[in-house]
């Protein structure tokens, strides 16, 4: 299967048609397998029962904090790892009845933080040890900071394919951790997740009704598990971000369906970006195609802008929605399916 499943657009001056218009439409991917999901049973991981709408346009910073008396209802990150454990992995109904055999998804047990060399440069949030600030307003890139986004972009994808080799039953997702860990480092990158918020390892494993941002631990891979691994590196002060679904041993014709009918709905919303485009078309292009399916969209996750920070404007929804915010020219964002 194609691990691009999950872009982010970059602008670049000389405009369609030239020599880097694949790399623009496709320089990174990831997939939250239930970024689309049959009406889905379970609650969102990242902000859980807690997450409120807004009634303007949304803009990242107003997913984590509340203000009195203003309009916007906020989201903050917890300090603690514990409180981050409980938001990052999903929330179960246990009354809730389910049509599968499989066993229910339980957190496992997590190694300890690994250890990344002094001279690799780190993201601020690192550095300061507190919750990552969410950048407001869009970045622009000039030419240096397109080709680092390249650079960065390219590292991650080649992580994502290996961590991709790794998938199958009797693997545990913490050993890829391991493994995508120590190649980020080896070529003198970060790996973003680790430290971020409180997070405690170097990528995201999200295995089955697990939406996203799933840590990795002691639980080994089984039969007919779809994971998906979300890497981010940052490689000379700029994050490149990219994940995918990957279908462990034999997995069965509905979960398949579920990621490739994702995957159709992905590459029909990049097909529609351009500068200038209302980001809300976006919404509309993977709705509708998920509709055809009978499948609903997952609305406690976005896509965001990404590039020297890791998390920024704009926003980018899945679903219908009346955002006025249009794409622009050199900027770099997220499609999160």
């Amino acid at each position: 299967m194609d691990i691009k499943t999950k872009v982010e657009r970059i602008y670049l001056k000389e405009g369609k048609g030239s020599e880097g218009e694949v790399e623009r439409k496709i320089n990174r991917g990831r997939s939250m397998v239930g970024a689309l999901g049959a009406q889905p049973k379970i609650l969102s991981s990242f902000v859980s029962n807690r997450f409120l709408h807004s009634p303007n346009p949304p803009h990242l910073h107003q997913f984590f904090r509340y203000d009195a008396g203003a309009k916007h209802l906020y989201m903050q990150l917890p300090r603690t790892f514990s409180g981050l454990t409980n938001l990052l992995f999903n929330r179960r109904n246990v009354d809730e009845s389910t049509n599968t055999k499989r066993k229910r998804l339980r957190p496992g047990k997590v190694s300890p933080l690994r250890p990344v060399p002094d001279h690799i440069l780190k993201p601020p949030y690192v550095k300061s040890k507190r919750p990552p600030g969410i950048a407001s307003g869009p970045e622009v890139h000039d030419e240096k900071g397109i080709e680092c986004m390249r650079a960065s972009g390219r590292l991650a994808a080649k992580v994502l394919e290996y961590a991709g080799t790794l998938v199958q039953p009797g693997t545990k997702t913490d050993e890829i951790d391991e493994a995508v860990h120590q190649m980020i480092i080896d070529n003198g990158a970060y790996p973003s997740p680790l430290g971020y918020g409180g997070f405690p390892k170097s990528v995201c494993t999200s295995v089955n009704e697990c939406i996203c941002h799933g840590i990795p631990d002691s639980r080994a891979l089984e039969d007919g598990d779809i994971i998906n691994i979300d890497v981010t590196v940052y490689l000379n002060g700029y994050h490149g971000d990219t994940s995918a679904t990957f279908f462990c041993g034999n997995v069965d014709d509905e979960a398949r369906n579920l990621v490739e009918v994702t995957k159709d709905c992905l590459y029909k919303a990049i097909s529609i970006c351009a500068p200038g485009v209302e980001f809300k078309k976006i919404g509309k292009t993977i709705h509708d195609h998920g509709d055809k399916y009978r499948y609903g969209v997952v609305r406690q996750f976005v896509g965001h802008g990404v590039g020297r920070v890791f998390h920024s404007d704009p926003v980018v929804l899945h679903y219908r929605n009346k955002d006025s915010g249009r794409m622009m020219l050199n900027q770099t964002f997220t499609i999160g399916l």
